[in-house]
């Protein structure tokens, strides 16, 4: 019977560990999709308009994701330089 007792607060325990990471897991991908979106938008405008050419690929969706609107901006001095 304590075996049961300490199996169900082992696993309620560990269910409340897995929602948290969870959940912060999940804010850290919508602040990630923001920064992107953000920047795509601002390194998408000034492409249309010719101010520059910054090639969208891989490599440059990773630096606008985690950079956001100051990672745009640093593309956008690599490319003019």
């Amino acid at each position: 019977m304590q075996d049961f007792i300490l199996l169900l607060i082992l696993l309620f325990l560990l269910a409340i560990v897995g929602w948290t990471v969870l959940k912060l897991t999940m804010a850290v991908l919508k602040w990630l999709a923001l920064n992107a979106i953000t920047g795509l938008l601002i390194v998408g405008v000034l492409n249309f308009l010719g101010v520059t050419h910054v090639p969208i690929n891989w490599l440059t969706l990773l630096i606008l994701a985690v950079g956001g609107v100051v990672g745009a901006f640093i593309l956008i001095l690599i490319s003019l330089l």
